[in-house]
């Protein structure tokens, strides 16, 4: 028979960083409450040495995911959602929790983001094909235009969806041949989290993608301002940071991205806008006959 009187172990949640779990650096963390203000769990609350150790394993790994070919890039990202699915309940249970949304609406948000993690894996290897180009020059010379990755992103999550519009931000980054560091939305952070185990037990190669845990506010600053990061995407910061956001990029003049004010309807069919966004265009000339 159960004892009623006995006290639970409450989990306390590590962060992700080069495809390992440390404690945060600064020893902090947070508690994590449903919708309803029930405790669930605690999780890290990353600091700024949490944050350049992040970046640092998000450029260690950005050679070999760059350089891979496109057609294993869609494998590993396929075998991302092949995970997903086998964990389809716990994500299911997690995003009612932390969204309080009702079990069949919550089932149907997590069977989007793992058909929406398809759509970007089956893209890896048409990416060049639809945004390259032959270009018509005048001369004896043959020009053409490739994408190539941009480098190490940094992605402030959707602070609202907590598993949908996690995939939708994150999965383009990786399809294009980029590198993460993602900070997770802060009080709902549960879905990225155990969508870390799921990358730690796939293919992904460590520090492709880097998850962070705490506030937006507090290290979206610092992942601006850091010379190493290539583009931010601002998603989950308050509108009002925007601009101070945008100012720290400016200094080491790093790509942000341009996002609605209003956090988007994530369950919206996705395009290849947001694939561009994170591709910078090459263009080679070369002298015919040579």
């Amino acid at each position: 028979m159960p004892d009623s009187n006995r006290i639970s172990v409450a989990k306390t949640y590590k962060l992700f960083i080069g495809g390992k779990f440390p404690r945060s650096e600064s020893g902090r963390v947070y508690p994590v409450t449903d919708n309803k203000g029930t405790f669930l769990a605690n999780a890290a609350h990353a600091s700024r040495k949490d944050v350049r150790d992040a970046v640092v394993a998000a450029r260690k790994a950005f050679p070999g995911w760059s350089g891979a070919t496109a057609y294993n890039r869609g494998q590993v990202l396929y075998r991302v959602a092949e995970v997903l699915e086998g964990r389809r309940e716990q994500f299911a249970a997690e995003v009612a929790a932390s969204e309080g949304l009702p079990d069949r609406k919550a089932q149907s948000v997590v069977d989007t983001a793992i058909d929406r993690w398809v759509w970007y894996a089956g893209w890896t290897d048409k990416i060049t094909a639809v945004l390259g180009s032959a270009n018509p020059v005048a001369g004896p010379y043959f020009s053409f235009t490739v994408p190539e990755p941009t480098g190490v992103v940094a992605v402030l999550a959707p602070q609202r969806s907590s598993l949908l519009g996690l995939v939708s931000v994150l999965a383009p980054v990786l399809a294009t041949g980029s590198t993460a560091v993602v900070v997770t939305s802060a009080q709902r952070p549960l879905p990225a989290i155990t969508l870390s185990e799921v990358l730690a037990t796939s293919d992904v190669p460590a520090g492709v993608v880097n998850i962070l845990t705490g506030r937006a506010a507090e290290l979206g600053s610092w992942l601006a301002s850091h010379g190493d990061v290539n583009a931010l995407d601002p998603t989950g910061a308050d509108v009002e940071a925007r601009a101070d956001l945008a100012r720290d990029a400016a200094g080491t003049v790093k790509r942000v991205l341009d996002v609605p004010a209003e956090e988007p309807d994530w369950t919206q069919r996705p395009d290849i806008a947001r694939l561009r966004r994170y591709l910078e265009a090459k263009t080679v000339w070369h002298p015919l006959g040579v």
